[in-house]
């Protein structure tokens, strides 16, 4: 029986807000099936799509871009292929897909070249597409599946991920989320400090950092990553909130007031 995961599930695993889960579906990225009250109810192939998702985030691919991409590429494919099938990537701020014979946009479908040698000299060669490889991404996604039955294991898988890419903000994010959630603080903060070293700016890296940063009572630090996290995304409830509950434990009244006050008008939307 094929396991399936809740809006709450998705959030924990791949950490993508609601507003941008609710993006997706409504642009036919993913077509979660319905479950008990109606509750969407994703496959792991929707998880596999939905990572790819954030990896565009990552890359800083615009939001709009995102969505307008992924639904103009759905158009463009038959209904019967799986989008998982693809690689989608990020050039500049465009959405690119790449298949074996060349790459294309999503958005115009419009075929791309990659080119070698140097013009100037007469020498100018169409470059043969390379298969990708696909170490990294088949550990994360191991890991990402392993997360509900073995921790130890899932961390294990991401840290393989690392290893093969340790720019990847996605599988720092989830493992230092397992390993906080183990008690293993300072390996925990370890792995999303190098996420920062190393020029990540996802919103929920720097918020959970602040998390751990309160459980181990370094509030001061815990108020820079919270305020990193919303100059990321302004619209991180969950930072407002947060960073408004710690102004007001060191007396910042009116930062309190002004924190709580979005929270309160992002939840309403």
């Amino acid at each position: 029986m094929q396991q399936h995961y809740g809006v709450s599930d998705v959030e924990k695993l791949l950490r993508l807000p609601k507003r941008t889960l609710r993006a997706l579906v409504a642009a036919g990225f993913v077509t979660p099936e319905r479950g008990p009250r109606n509750a969407w109810q994703f496959s792991f192939q929707d998880l596999i799509l939905l990572r790819t998702a954030q990896a565009l985030v990552d890359a800083n691919v615009p939001a709009r871009r995102i969505t307008q991409s992924l639904k103009a590429l759905r158009k463009r494919l038959p209904e019967t292929m799986p989008m998982s099938g693809l690689r989608l990537r990020a050039v500049g701020n465009r959405v690119v897909v790449s298949e074996r014979d060349g790459r294309w946009q999503a958005e115009s479908g419009q075929y791309l070249l990659a080119f070698e040698g140097d013009p100037a000299q007469g020498a100018l060669g169409v470059i043969a597409p390379k298969p990708a490889d696909s170490t990294q991404q088949d550990w994360f996604e191991q890991a990402v599946a392993l997360e509900s039955s073995d921790a130890t294991a899932a961390r294990a898988a991401y840290e393989r991920a690392l290893a093969a890419e340790p720019a990847r903000a996605d599988a720092r994010l989830n493992l230092g989320r397992l390993l906080h959630e183990a008690g293993e603080f300072v390996q925990a903060e370890r792995i999303y400090r190098e996420a920062v070293a190393l020029g990540s700016r996802d919103p929920l890296l720097h918020f959970n950092l602040g998390v751990l940063l309160e459980d181990l009572q370094r509030k001061p630090e815990a108020m820079d990553a919270y305020t990193a996290a919303l100059l990321a995304d302004p619209e991180l409830a969950d930072g407002h909130y947060n960073l408004a509950l710690l102004y007001e434990e060191c007396g910042r009244a009116q930062d309190a007031i002004r924190h709580m006050a979005r929270y309160r008008k992002l939840m309403r939307r």
